[in-house]
């Protein structure tokens, strides 16, 4: 077999691999706008704006699943982002070569930890230590911002938002990780010859070359916390209310189908459940297709 031949039948196995996956996103869309079209012909547009879900009556609107779906994931990007840079720069700029090893396995195990296990160390351990301390703390001390009002119970909206914290900590970390450790340490050096300190290098020299790749890291990170499932079912509060308060239950587009769909009995049921299934790989489309954005304008002005 000649070069020739062989570069042919690689290149045509690259555009059958990359068509199929067209026609894998081209066949789930279809299917999803298949199946919630008895949801789109009855709610319309409504749909999105209608924070009523009750089964009974046939009546549904997906609002608050997608308060729940967003703001829950935009708290575990304010808590894990500085946390998951801090631990980035540790372990390549800061950590002698033990420990950088050591932690390095730690953040690579908690990534691979089951959701479920997750789940239920955020029922059992992570919830009543809300209720107990850190609700009540806020409450007394910030109760008069209207995110920290309400009864302390646990479970609810800022438990859903760490414990998907806690789970795109070690997807961001590792990646930005990785990201610096690429940029040459010719570059480090330089800075170091003129003058610079190590914050300085870091924020001057590191920062500006890793910008796409942190971009992607979170982004990465925060695709994770809008599809995650199981674990912020178990800590969020599963109920369909729009609030304020961080304390109060919630839901997520996720948790609503993997906890009703089984219960769904009447076609109309099930198409909005599918139809929430079609929110939601919209909104996931839709911060990838900004991800991207943001990566190439970052890699334009470097």
């Amino acid at each position: 077999m000649g070069k020739r031949t062989c570069d042919r039948i690689i290149k045509l196995l690259s555009l059958f691999f990359t068509f199929f996956i067209l026609l894998l996103i081209v066949g789930i869309v279809y299917e999803l706008i298949r199946g919630s079209a008895s949801s789109l012909a009855k709610f319309g547009w409504k749909f999105i704006i209608t924070s009523t879900w009750d089964p009974v009556n046939q009546v549904f609107g997906a609002l608050p699943f997608i308060f729940g779906t967003i703001v829950s994931s935009i708290i575990a990007l304010i808590i894990a982002l500085p946390l998951s840079i801090g631990i980035a720069i540790f372990l390549s700029e800061l950590a002698p070569n033990r420990v950088k090893f050591f932690v390095s396995l730690m953040i690579e195990l908690l990534a691979a930890i089951p959701s479920i296990i997750y789940g239920l160390w955020g029922l059992f351990v992570m919830t009543p230590f809300l209720q107990v301390h850190v609700e009540p703390f806020l409450g007394k001390y910030l109760g008069f911002v209207p995110l920290f009002q309400g009864p302390p119970v646990g479970v609810g909206m800022l438990a859903g938002g760490m414990i998907l914290a806690i789970m795109i900590l070690p997807t961001i970390a590792s990646i930005t990780r990785d990201i610096f450790n690429t940029i040459p340490m010719l570059y480090k050096e330089a800075g170091f010859a003129i003058g610079m300190t190590r914050w300085e290098v870091i924020s001057k020299i590191v920062f500006p070359q890793a910008r796409s790749g942190m971009i992607g890291a979170i982004m990465l990170g925060f695709g994770r916390a809008l599809g995650e499932t199981m674990a912020i079912t178990m800590v969020i509060g599963n109920a369909p209310s729009l609030s304020p308060s961080l304390f109060s239950p919630a839901y997520t587009l996720a948790s609503v189908i993997a906890n009703e769909f089984t219960e769904a009995t009447s076609k109309l049921y099930i198409s909005s459940l599918i139809e929430l299934a079609l929110l939601l790989f919209i909104i996931s489309m839709t911060f990838n297709a900004i991800a991207k954005l943001l990566i190439k304008k970052g890699k334009f002005t470097e």
